[in-house]
């Protein structure tokens, strides 16, 4: 599949109007705080810098294998950053309109700060 380059202001990228200030970056992802639909006390989001539209649209190659692992390891990374590591964290990834994926971009979602409920919904 071939990918190409996001655009930069991920702020403007999911909708926000105000510029995104990244709370990690590095050559294969940004991360930045949600700031749109907030739902816990911290709630991220890690973002590859390479457009994949969904998870299924991912090949099975190795360099996508290596890149959904690294995605889950700055997940890890950012929540000890933040704090969360010691109460534990949500970690999702929305894949299309029944999951209310609302973004054509694979990305992963990091909620912690608070007492998780099961179910979802």
């Amino acid at each position: 599949m071939a990918m190409t380059e996001v655009k930069q202001n991920y702020g403007e990228f999911f909708g926000g109007k105000e510029p995104v200030e990244l709370i990690f970056e590095d050559e294969q992802c940004v991360v930045f705080d949600e700031k749109i639909n907030k739902q816990a006390p911290v709630h991220f989001l890690v973002v590859p810098k390479k457009v994949i539209p969904t998870l299924l649209e991912m090949s099975a190659s190795a360099e996508d294998e290596k890149a959904l692992g690294h995605l889950l390891l700055v997940a890890r990374r950012v929540a000890k950053m933040k704090g969360i590591d010691k109460t534990g964290f949500r970690v999702v990834m929305n894949e299309g309109p029944h999951s209310c994926q609302t973004v054509k971009q694979f990305y992963v979602q990091v909620f912690g700060g608070r007492q998780m409920l099961w179910p979802f919904s």
